[in-house]
C-alpha cells in the first residue's frame, strides 16, 4: 500500500486513519518449512566467473547500461511534487492508477485462480506441473496449500463484506485487500522484471568486491549486501527481501548470510519515516530521528546476527546451485580493476532476452499465486490478533518497568507500541499517536523502524521464501532487535535531542 508521500511499498496505517493518510513484497520459492526443490538448473558453477576479465568497450558497455539503468529504476529516489519516490515506484503507481478500484477485484480472482490451480495440480497431478516451474509453484505441502485458501477466503469475505467484522473490517482485511494487496500487484510486477538488471549484469560483483573487506569485518557479510541495504533504503525493506531470496537461491548468499540480511538490513525508505513521523507531529524532529534509526539500526545489525538464533545457522549455500561467490581479490590489481574485471565477468554470462522472460514471467507468477495468498493470510490473522485481542497488551506488561527504566514518560501506554509491530509496522504509531509526550513518541516511531519484523508483510515474505527461517525464529530477531535498539534510542533521546 502507498501513501501521498511513499509510493514504494512501505504501507500505510492500519485503522482508521485513512481519513487523515491517504492509503493506497516477493519472494519466491516454496516456504521455510518446506523441503526445498532441486529444480534442474544447469551447472552454473561453470557459468559464473570467479576471476576478473580484460576489460574491452564491449565488455564495459555489457555491464554498464543494463546496471545503470537497474540503478536508476531501484537506487535513486526522485522528487515528484511533494512525494518521494524511486524509478520503478513511479511506474507501479501509473499502473496502480490505470487499473484503480478494479485492483483489488483483480487480487480476490488471482487468489481464488491460485487455490484453483494448486487444488488441481495436487488432485489431478497433470504433466504439465509434473517438474519444472509449474511444480515448484503448485505442488506445494498441505500447509501452504492451506494458506491459499485461506487468503483466497479472507479476501472473497471482505471484498464481498460478508462474515465475521474481524476479518472484514477496514483496519484488517481490509488493509490487506485494498491497501497492500494493490502495491504488491503493481510494485513487484515491475520489480520482478526489472530486478535482473540491478543482479544479472554485474553491478552485485562490482559493489561486492569494492566493499568487501569492511562488510567482511563489521557485519560478516558479503560486500553485495550493501546493494540489500541501499535498496530497501530507497525503495522499501521488501525489495531487499527479494533480493536476498534471489541472491540465496543463485548460490550467492549461504543460509546464514540470507538469513541476517533479510532480517537486519530490510530497512524501512526513507518516505515510510517521513509518513511516520508526519503522522506522530514530530516532523520538525526528522533529521534526528532518521539518524537516530540509522545508528540503532546498524549496531544492531552487528550484535543480533551473533546471538542465536541467526548464529547457529549454517554457512551452507542453496544445494541445487552451490556456492558462486567470489569476492576474495586473489590478483595482483588493484581494487577498482578487480571488481570491474568481475563486473564485466558476470555480464558476460549474463541472462539471455528468452531467458530473462522466462524467468520474469516465473517471479510475477509466483508473487500473484504463491505470495500473495500467504500475505493475505497471515497478514489479515496479525492484524486480527493486535486489534481485537489483548494478546499485545498482555505481552507488552514486562516492558513497562524497561520503560521506566529508561525514563520514558507514559510508560503504561507506551508499552503496547513496543510489541504490537510485530503485526504491523504501522501500529506502533497508531497506537502512540496521541501519547503527550513528544520524547515518548520519538522513542516509539524510531523503534517501530528500527524493529522490521512484521507479520503483515516482511514476515509472511519471508515464511514464503527459501531462506531457512521459521516463525518462532522471527518471533527471537523481533524481541532481540526491540531490546538492543530500545535502549540505544532512548539514549539519543535524553542526551542529545531532548
Amino acid at each position: 500500500m502507498t501513501t501521498s508521500i511513499d509510493s514504494a511499498a512501505d504501507h500505510t496505517p492500519p485503522r482508521a486513519i485513512s481519513d487523515s493518510v491517504s492509503s493506497s513484497v516477493s519472494s519466491s520459492g516454496s516456504g521455510a518449512e518446506q523441503p526445498e526443490t532441486a529444480k534442474p538448473q544447469k551447472a552454473q558453477k561453470d557459468l559464473i566467473a570467479t576471476r576478473p576479465v580484460p576489460l574491452t568497450a564491449r565488455g564495459l558497455m555489457k555491464f554498464l547500461v543494463p546496471s545503470l539503468l537497474g540503478v536508476s529504476f531501484f537506487l535513486v529516489p526522485f522528487s515528484v511534487g511533494d512525494t518521494i519516490n524511486i524509478g520503478m515506484g513511479l511506474m507501479a503507481d501509473w499502473l496502480k492508477a490505470t487499473l484503480g478500484s478494479a485492483l483489488p477485484a483483480i487480487a480476490v480472482a488471482v487468489l481464488c485462480l491460485s487455490v484453483i490451480l494448486t487444488g488441481f495440480v495436487k488432485l489431478a497431478k497433470p504433466a504439465w506441473a509434473r517438474q519444472g516451474a509449474a511444480h515448484e509453484l503448485f505442488d506445494v505441502s498441505p500447509v501452504w496449500f492451506a494458506m491459499r485458501a485461506l487468503g483466497a477466503i479472507f479476501a472473497l469475505m471482505t471484498y464481498f463484506q460478508w462474515g465475521p467484522t474481524q476479518v472484514t473490517a477496514a483496519f484488517t482485511g481490509g488493509v490487506m485487500l485494498n491497501d497492500l494487496a494493490p502495491v504488491l500487484l503493481t510494485f513487484f510486477f515491475f520489480a520482478a522484471i526489472l530486478l535482473p538488471l540491478l543482479v544479472d549484469f554485474g553491478f552485485m560483483e562490482f559493489i561486492g568486491s569494492l566493499v568487501r573487506r569492511p562488510f567482511r569485518a563489521i557485519f560478516n557479510l558479503p560486500g553485495r549486501s550493501a546493494i540489500d541495504a541501499t535498496a530497501s533504503w530507497m525503495g522499501s525493506g521488501t525489495v531487499g527481501v527479494l533480493i536476498a531470496t534471489q541472491q540465496y537461491e543463485q548460490g550467492f548468499y549461504s543460509k546464514r548470510e540470507a538469513a541476517v540480511i533479510a532480517t537486519n538490513f530490510s530497512v524501512v525508505s526513507i518516505a515510510f519515516a517521513l509518513l511516520v513521523t508526519s503522522f506522530m507531529n514530530i516532523n520538525h524532529l526528522f533529521v534526528p530521528f532518521y539518524l537516530t534509526v540509522v545508528i540503532a539500526g546498524l549496531i544492531a545489525a552487528v550484535i543480533v546476527p551473533r546471538l542465536p538464533p541467526l548464529s547457529r545457522k549454517r554457512d551452507d549455500y542453496h544445494e541445487p546451485v552451490g556456492c558462486q561467490i567470489s569476492e576474495e581479490n586473489q590478483s595482483d590489481c588493484g581494487v577498482l580493476r578487480y571488481s570491474l574485471g568481475m563486473a564485466v565477468a558476470r555480464a558476460e554470462h549474463a541472462p539471455g532476452p528468452l531467458k530473462l522472460v522466462k524467468s520474469a514471467g516465473f517471479n510475477v507468477a509466483d508473487i500473484f499465486l504463491g505470495l500473495l495468498p500467504v500475505v493475505i493470510a497471515i497478514g489479515t490473522v496479525a492484524l486480527m490478533l493486535a486489534e481485537f485481542t489483548p494478546v499485545f497488551t498482555w505481552l507488552s506488561y514486562p516492558m513497562i518497568p524497561l520503560l521506566e527504566l529508561l525514563q520514558i514518560p507514559h510508560a503504561a501506554e507506551a508499552a503496547p507500541a513496543t510489541l504490537v509491530g510485530f503485526a504491523d509496522m504501522f501500529l506502533p504509531a497508531v497506537l502512540a499517536k496521541d501519547i503527550d509526550s513528544e520524547l515518548t513518541r520519538f522513542v516509539i516511531a524510531c523503534l517501530s523502524l528500527t524493529q522490521l519484523i512484521y507479520m503483515s508483510e516482511i514476515g509472511a515474505l519471508l515464511l514464503k521464501s527459501k531462506i531457512p527461517l521459521k516463525i518462532w525464529e522471527l518471533v527471537a530477531i523481533f524481541v532481540l532487535r526491540t531490546l538492543i535498539t530500545l535502549p540505544i534510542i532512548a539514549g539519543i533521546a535524553h542526551l542529545f535531542v531532548f
